[in-house]
């Protein structure tokens, strides 16, 4: 009996142990299963915040802008080139700045460069592409004569491409039968051609060049002979036109021997528009073979607005605001603001006689004294200008007034200098007596026997006698 009651207490002991050590070894499980959920948390906030670090470690050496339009940004760490691709984030390191924009603009459509000096050391082909786009916020090219080349087979499948924001030093973007190129706030630097357009099967229209410099440049845009002319100079089956295009806000800055723009013989820089531009030319004791606009194709119905030629030399030699080749068949219209400041070997040289129009709409009165020259020979030329401005047409009246010596005659010669030192031929009026007389129609037409643009009216006067109290006026309304 007692063995029995001891045996239950031990049992009932037992048991109890047992469920002491179940309870604690229960806690234990719950306090390591704490810790390692704790343990897991904190590794997992440890790769997210390294991870999220990474990704704004990349954005920052990889895109210093807002680049979600662009397919590919391009930067430099130290001297490694980092193109990254921002649709899946991948990064590669190409050995060339040609090679990760070649590869940018074959794989996407879109690149963004960043800002630093990159260098060309091959071409960047663009080709039969619609919507291309390189652009920067101030990047420089060296291009080592490279170019950026966008073509087309035609111009249907080469379109609308756009290249913004960078400084080419020594290079070329060539564009050949593509429609509607952009190319703005950029600069061209030392460079034998900084815009070059050429059509080689279909045309290239539509273009804009806005908001860029152009400095020492030995061509800075050429629009080329289409390139099948054939030798007899003859144009082939393709199109001469880059017509519909604009250059405006543009400066150029001119050394010896270099051109500003230059059209070719069978281009067609024609139905287009070139406003606020100004030519700086002769500056720093250059002076010698400079031409803003050469001029050997056609400029059909293209007007001036607001350009400017400027010349710094005092003694210009060779230095033309437009230079008229032999193939030339039209030039452009000076519809308002066109101006001719300084010295110049000729304003306009047309050695060819292409008419010049003018679109103006200002009417301007000037009123001068013209010495009378005696002996029969005329006295000093005055010359009535709209500086800086040129006017299209005038109506003068002569005035003689004082005491006329018996048998004297007052002859008054009136021309007209065109703004490409062109002289008309002359239109006397004769006085016997004080009086006033106007130009006749038929004078007019013989002051006016070609279309041409007006640079000055030149008037003189002379006597049949020796002495003369007679004074001659001239008042002047002209359309500037």
């Amino acid at each position: 009996m007692v063995f029995s009651i001891n045996l239950i207490t031990v049992d009932v002991y037992f048991l109890v142990n047992l469920f002491e050590r179940w309870q604690m070894k229960d806690s234990l499980k719950k306090l390591f299963s704490k810790r390692a959920l704790t343990i897991v948390f904190v590794v997992l906030l440890v790769f997210s915040i390294l991870n999220t670090y990474l990704i704004l470690d990349g954005t920052r050496s990889s895109m210093r802008t807002s680049v979600v339009s662009y397919d590919f940004v391009l930067s430099q760490e130290g001297s490694a080139l980092n193109l990254k691709n921002m649709h899946t984030g991948y990064v590669v390191q190409p050995r060339s700045t040609q090679e990760a924009l070649n590869r940018a603009l074959s794989e996407g459509n879109s690149v963004y460069i960043n800002q630093g000096n990159y260098v060309l050391s091959g071409d960047v082909n663009i080709i039969n592409k619609l919507n291309p786009r390189i652009i920067s916020d101030g990047a420089t090219l060296e291009c080592n004569g490279y170019k950026i080349i966008i073509y087309g087979t035609n111009y249907t499948v080469s379109q609308y491409a756009l290249i913004s924001g960078l400084t080419f030093i020594g290079g070329t973007i060539h564009v050949e039968n593509s429609l509607a190129t952009t190319i703005t706030n950029s600069k061209f630097i030392n460079t034998v051609t900084g815009i070059e357009f050429l059509n080689s099967n279909t045309w290239s229209e539509c273009n804009k060049i806005e908001g860029c410099q152009f400095i020492n440049n030995t061509q800075s845009i050429v629009f080329c002979t289409p390139k099948n002319t054939q030798t007899d100079n003859t144009l082939g089956s393709v199109s001469g036109s880059y017509g519909n295009s604009v250059i405006e806000r543009c400066y150029f800055n001119l050394q010896d021997h270099e051109i500003g723009i230059k059209v070719e013989p069978y281009a067609e820089f024609s139905e287009s528009r070139m406003q606020n531009i100004r030519f700086w030319m002769g500056e720093n004791s250059q002076h010698i073979n400079q031409t803003a606009l050469k001029l050997e194709g056609s400029m059909t119905n293209t007007l001036f607005i607001g350009v400017v030629f400027e010349s710094f030399a005092d003694n210009p030699l060779d230095m033309f605001a437009i230079d008229v080749g032999r193939y030339c068949d039209s030039l452009p219209d000076f519809s308002w603001g066109v101006s001719f400041l300084g010295n110049w070997t000729e304003r306009i040289h047309n050695p060819f006689n292409i008419g010049l129009r003018a679109n103006t709409a200002v009417a301007v009165k000037q009123e001068a004294t013209i010495p009378v020259g005696v002996n029969g020979e005329y006295g000093e030329t005055q010359a009535l200008k709209w500086l800086p401005r040129t006017a299209s047409s005038f109506k003068p009246q002569i005035d003689v007034t004082g005491t006329f010596q018996p048998n004297e005659l007052i002859m008054v010669r009136v021309r007209i200098e065109y703004v490409d030192n062109s002289v008309s031929t002359s239109a006397i009026r004769i006085f016997s007596a004080s009086g006033s007389a106007s130009l006749s129609d038929n004078d007019m037409m013989q002051l006016f026997s070609s279309q041409s643009v007006i640079w000055a009216i030149l008037v003189d006067a002379k006597t049949s006698n020796a002495t003369t109290n007679a004074k001659v006026t001239i008042s002047n309304t002209g359309t500037i």
